[in-house]
């Protein structure tokens, strides 16, 4: 009986593989993460509690999840009709209007947000229309810039991406020959989006949106300058642990810190496991 031989991998053994890759993930991400909670521990329960339940902190946290869940919400329908075009409609320029999707990555956060502040103001391009139209109606200014509306846009620019990154290649290994077959067995098309299309898309539209939604979560740059930073109002959470972080309150800024990255766990661990409902789901 011939000897099997053992087959070579391209790349260093389990081992060795798997002790670099802990290596690597603690010294990025476990070590700082760490660290965060070990500041934090410096606090009393009471210093503690005092830290991440003041009005101002709860105004922030209310303020960037919020606006980052809906600016989630936004990309998620849109960015699933861009990748839709993208995919399915041969056009001139769609490479062009490929790439573009792309530019959120590569442009500096700073240079996203100065263009959407000037933009967006009163005194700006989009500002000035805006308000021309709503004048027109009666229905008074509209302010986008230095609102929670201004912030949710910028968010929402930021993550368009992820979105349409994600929902792409489900789409190019959808098979055509299923819609067709049920639209040669009497489905509208509607139907034959929501009961064949939808139920494939779901689980990258929920990557999709989380990942929109992580994103804009920790988002700074692109912010600060259309949100105002009114306390109370317009101030996000990232803003606010650099205020403490300026005024040397390090362990009050871990404390909000850490509040946020453990309700961003517990929205990431609910979304990965509707994930993993949903493509139980689609096996049953």
């Amino acid at each position: 009986m011939p000897l099997l031989l053992k087959r070579k991998s391209v790349i260093p053994g389990f081992g060795l593989s798997l002790g670099f890759t802990i290596f690597y993930l603690s010294l990025i991400v476990l070590i700082p993460l760490a660290g965060l909670f070990v500041k934090t521990g410096s606090l009393t329960w009471h210093e503690f509690t005092q830290a991440v339940a003041e009005p101002r902190a709860l105004a922030a946290y209310k303020l960037s999840f919020g606006a980052a869940f809906a600016a989630g919400l936004i990309n998620t329908v849109f960015g699933l009709l861009v990748a839709w075009v993208l995919v399915r409609y041969p056009f001139p320029g769609r490479s062009v209007i490929d790439a573009l999707v792309d530019l959120p990555f590569a442009l500096p956060t700073a240079v996203a947000g100065i263009t959407l502040c000037t933009l967006y103001a009163p005194s700006g391009l989009m500002g000035r229309a805006l308000n021309a139209v709503s004048g027109f109606f009666g229905l008074g200014d509209v302010k986008v810039a230095y609102t929670s509306i201004g912030i949710t846009l910028a968010l929402t620019f930021i993550g368009l991406p992820f979105v349409v990154r994600t929902v792409q290649p489900v789409l190019l290994d959808l098979d055509r020959e299923v819609e067709d077959a049920a639209l040669s067995l009497g489905a509208t098309r509607w139907q034959t989006f929501c009961k064949i299309i939808l139920p494939t898309l779901t689980p990258a539209l929920l990557t999709g949106f989380a990942l929109s939604f992580a994103r804009a979560l920790g988002e700074y740059g692109s912010v600060i300058f259309i949100a105002g930073n009114k306390q109370g109002e317009t101030e996000i959470a990232p803003l606010l642990i650099m205020i403490r972080l300026e005024e040397h309150q390090y362990a009050s800024a871990t404390a909000i810190a850490v509040v946020m990255l453990l309700a961003s766990f517990a929205l990431l661990l609910t979304i990965n496991l509707l994930q993993w409902w949903s493509r139980r789901w689609q096996t049953a």
